[in-house]
């Protein structure tokens, strides 16, 4: 596969970086179950309700999740397939065993 423009490059790094911030991984996590509330959030990765907001902002801004609004509150989940797709790779993966490989060390 070719290696995709800069900017595509960019986008992909500010991603991973976002993801880097436990909570905010657990945030994006809890919202590939579909649409959940913030107070539900917050119990779900015992953040407050304040941080949760905080980090669907951040989520929003970079187009991980998307926010419907249904009566008073604002629901939240996976922005799309890819998204959902994407974390549940990362997660078999890191569930894996580690085998190692004649190269690794140790």
């Amino acid at each position: 596969m070719p290696l995709p423009e800069d900017n595509y490059i960019t986008v992909i790094a500010e991603t991973y970086r976002l993801l880097g911030d436990p909570t905010r991984l657990k945030v994006l996590l809890t919202c590939l179950e579909g649409p959940i509330a913030v107070g539900d959030i917050a119990r779900a990765t015992g953040a407050s309700p304040s941080l949760v907001s905080h980090h669907l902002r951040l989520l929003r801004a970079a187009r991980l999740v998307r926010g419907t609004r249904r009566n008073k509150q604002v629901l939240y989940e996976a922005a799309d397939e890819h998204i959902a797709r994407m974390l549940a790779d990362m997660l078999e993966h890191a569930l894996e065993e580690h085998e190692p490989h004649e190269d690794d060390d140790g």
